[in-house]
């Protein structure tokens, strides 16, 4: 608790003129289960990063009265919506309001003409799309984390989708969205400010600019999404290989065939697979030569799946694959979901098995880049795992980010016993972090492509990936946040507030 108890009796007087009694929770487990991720800090300083209340708002009205309430008592405000995120931009960092918007989930409108529903954005797209499926429609934002995460996240964090190939990630996939500013200001946000618009040039495009920011410019309150008709057809297929080498190749093969239906591609390394057979509870087994996979996925009309599915095969053969079969592969693909939450354990180099937490790192990278950050990971891993038995390397995936195959969602899983996890081992998983991230950057990539980077270690070198960008970005922080309330700590934003930046 950050607040001092005057204070915090201050503030939830002051939130009982918006809020119910119910609606406002200061017990010690409600304020516990809103600092919970799936990979936390070190659990042994989790009592450190606790909220000093939640609050559970029911409409954007009420969303706006808390943050304005926050904004003149300078009490710190962090959105909270599934709480999956893997960097920590639901972690209070500070302390005070964690504003979880999981009861504001229903379903607005469901424009059938124009292809698009407008939701709360606490709910979630499983839930959405058995909504959606009475319609032979579906919103196809497809996060390994698809059973539990939120629309609302999705925007905070501008989520990856598995199938975004074909359609896009959040970011296209969002139309517009109501946007409440760290002053309590609601704005609406989309092309132009168009609610069902996918195409504007009116004006600075300020949709982007409130996605992705981890919940520093704000809570998203309702949100308009495109949807698509439900695929007829699924095409999932899996194909081992002898080797890395093969794999990559065939993989860049099967992004750039053009196939309309191409919806996405997985390439499973070596160290992957090695884990996923010996410790992952959703695996199919495989034959034991098995050394890399690659899976392609096609959605669409039968008509249209087929046919292409029979090319992708064709350059797959080419490319010295092994077809594992319809059993394996619908499982396999079926159970991409599961695994965000089933790795919880690993092992140590003697091979004792023990409880571990999923840590990982991703990167935006260039196709022609991954061979060498592949390599380069791997050390930095196998670094850490020379000097502890507290982490496990459980190997990378890269999977493309657009149906050109130009670059990849590039990650590397990490187990790590938290119940050996001290300070001194904490500090080298960050300095390991650092050096991910570096070397991302000098192959020209990205921090990350998906998780987001705000998290230590990482963080650190996010102005020198943006640049001249960062002080634009410490800009905007101080402008529309001018007392530092929006979920602060992250980003490295708190430098929009110290003396000597520029102004």
């Amino acid at each position: 608790m950050t607040i001092a108890v005057e204070r915090l009796d201050e503030l939830v007087t002051a939130l009982r003129t918006v809020l119910r009694d119910e609606q406002i929770l200061t017990s010690k487990p409600d304020r516990y289960n809103r600092a919970r991720v799936p990979a936390p800090f070190p659990v042994h300083r989790w009592s450190e990063r606790l909220p000093d209340l939640a609050v559970l708002p029911t409409s954007t009205e009420e969303v706006a009265g808390v943050v304005r309430i926050a904004n003149d008592l300078r009490v710190p405000v962090v959105p909270r919506d599934g709480g999956t995120g893997l960097t920590d931009g639901a972690v209070p960092l500070r302390g005070g309001i964690v504003v979880d918007v999981k009861r504001m989930n229903a379903i607005k409108e469901l424009d059938l003409a124009n292809r698009t529903v407008t939701v709360g954005t606490g709910i979630n797209m499983l839930k959405l799309n058995e909504q959606l499926a009475r319609h032979g429609l579906f919103y196809p934002d497809d996060p390994a984390s698809y059973p539990c995460s939120l629309v609302g996240g999705r925007i905070g964090t501008s989520g990856w989708s598995l199938i975004g190939s074909r359609y896009g990630h959040t970011r296209d996939l969002v139309l517009s969205f109501d946007h409440v500013l760290p002053t309590g200001e609601v704005m609406h946000v989309g092309d132009g400010v168009g609610h069902k618009v996918s195409k504007s040039s009116s004006g600075y495009q300020l949709k982007h600019l409130f996605m992705g920011h981890q919940g520093t410019l704000g809570i998203a309150t309702a949100a308009t999404l495109k949807l698509f008709p439900k695929p007829e057809a699924e095409l999932s297929p899996f194909w081992a290989f002898d080797n890395y080498d093969d794999a990559y190749a065939c993989v860049g093969a099967l992004a750039r065939a053009g196939a309309a239906t191409f919806a996405g591609a997985v390439l499973f390394d070596e160290w992957k697979v090695a884990y996923l057979r010996r410790d992952d509870e959703a695996y199919i087994p495989q034959p034991g030569d098995v050394r890399a996979l690659v899976c392609a996925v096609m959605y669409g009309y039968e008509d249209e799946v087929r046919p292409a599915g029979k090319r992708l095969f064709r350059i797959a053969k080419e490319h010295g694959a092994r077809y594992l079969g319809d059993e394996i592969s619908q499982g396999d693909w079926a159970a991409r979901h599961d695994r965000y939450a089933t790795p919880l354990h690993g092992r140590t180099k003697a091979g004792q098995v023990v409880p571990m937490s999923w840590h990982c790192e991703d990167a935006a990278i260039n196709y022609t880049d991954l061979p060498s950050v592949t390599k380069s990971w791997h050390e930095i891993v196998a670094d850490l795992r020379r000097r502890t038995d507290v982490f496990d390397d459980w190997g990378m995936f890269a999977y493309t980010s657009g149906s050109t195959g130009v670059d990849y969602l590039t990650e590397i899983d990490v187990g790590i016993w938290e119940q050996q996890l001290d300070d001194r081992a904490w500090e080298m998983w960050v300095k390991a972090k650092r050096d991910l991230a570096a070397v991302a950057l000098a192959h020209h990539g990205s921090i990350s492509a998906c998780h987001g980077s705000c998290r230590e270690g990482e963080v650190d070198l996010v102005p020198d990936e943006l640049g001249r960008g960062f002080d634009v970005m410490l800009d905007i922080k101080r402008a529309l946040d001018p007392n530092n309330i929006m979920n602060p700590g992250k980003y490295l934003l708190d430098r929009a507030y110290e003396a000597g930046t520029r102004s």
